[in-house]
């Protein structure tokens, strides 16, 4: 037997993406409930072999359930994960609304799978930011193996992360609507995103950094270790899925390329492509998926005392998001959280 298993927000990007990957990874699931908001009642999703109707998550009981899975967004999650956790359900919560807080454990499980027992103090855990989930897998072999004193990181993100609504601007920009010299008029960005580049992810904040800086700055502090310094710059660029980081990192103690390559290939969840030759490295359509955190380009940094640059890619919707809920899921079983049902 297995697990009664709801999805709030199934008809979502990474909602549908949560779905595939239980299937995929084989999740034991006795019973997956689709839930989603009252307009959604009664839309299709897919599951393995089945079709499913989705529910409405306002009269759903969830008596019974023993994992949902949040994908709605944080005012969704504010509202309802607390009810939901207060029925018996553990709450995997992919939005920012419970991750800064001190009794919600914020997890990916190649980083601090031991984490998941803090769900006892109000039976939710959060996911972190996509580009966060990426960023700590690369890292947290390395800091245990030299010690992480700096980081500083530019992202290059999908407009997936923005939504469905995202990546149909960049659809329509780019098939026809664009001509050279002609400005579109954006709608969901702040300017075209079609053969363009933007400095600007979520709202700015009075020191100048965006809040999706300042959430991986928070985020790998309360994940690695709150002694690493981290500056980040976050860039939305015109690509459906993948998100792509380059990370420059200063470190304790010496630590080389060579030495940084083979820690890395025996590192849970990466995958190591670093051939020094055209071609020879990880690019967001390559890793679109895939499980893996993909890293390359990895060279030492001979500006800062023992440094190093890495190229660091991985599909947003599933390690940043889907993949690392169902895996923080499975963390759960697999220490004994989370008891069979009979």
């Amino acid at each position: 037997m297995g697990y009664r298993v709801a999805i709030v927000g199934a008809t979502g990007n990474v909602g549908r993406e949560m779905l595939n990957i239980l299937d995929e990874r084989e999740f034991p699931v006795d019973e997956l409930i689709p839930l989603a908001s009252r307009r959604s009642q009664g839309m299709e999703v897919s599951f393995g072999d089945k079709t499913l109707k989705c529910k409405d998550l306002a009269t759903f009981d969830f008596t019974g359930v023993d994992i949902c899975l949040m994908s709605a967004g944080g005012t969704v999650s504010k509202e309802w994960s607390p009810k939901i956790a207060a029925k018996g359900a553990i709450v995997i919560d992919n939005s920012s609304a419970f991750r800064y807080d001190s009794d919600v454990p914020l997890v990916v499980p190649e980083v601090n799978a031991e984490a998941v027992a803090g769900y006892s103090k109000k039976g939710i855990i959060a996911n972190p930011n996509c580009s966060t989930a990426q960023l700590v897998v690369a890292l947290k072999p390395l800091h245990d193996a030299a010690g992480i004193k700096r980081v500083v990181v530019s992202t290059y993100q999908s407009v997936s992360g923005a939504g469905k609504d995202a990546m149909d601007e960049l659809w329509d920009q780019t098939k026809g609507k664009y001509v050279p010299g002609q400005e579109v008029e954006p709608s969901k960005f702040t300017k075209q995103i079609a053969f363009n580049v933007i400095p600007h992810i979520d709202v700015f904040m009075e020191d100048g950094f965006t809040k999706e800086e300042w959430k991986m700055m928070a985020e790998t502090k309360k994940i690695l270790d709150p002694k690493i310094k981290l500056t980040a710059t976050a860039v939305r660029v015109p690509v459906f899925v993948g998100h792509s980081e380059a990370v420059n990192i200063e470190f304790e103690r010496p630590i080389s390329a060579d030495e940084a390559r083979d820690i890395l290939r025996e590192a849970p969840g990466v995958l190591v492509v670093d051939k020094r030759e055209p071609g020879g490295y990880v690019t967001p359509v390559e890793c679109v998926g895939d499980y893996a955190t993909f890293v390359s380009r990895i060279r030492e940094d001979a500006t800062v005392e023992n440094g190093l640059a890495l190229w660091v890619v991985s599909d947003n919707l599933r390690k940043g998001a889907a993949l690392n809920a169902v895996q923080i899921a499975e963390s759960l079983i697999n220490r004994g959280h989370l008891k069979k049902a009979a």
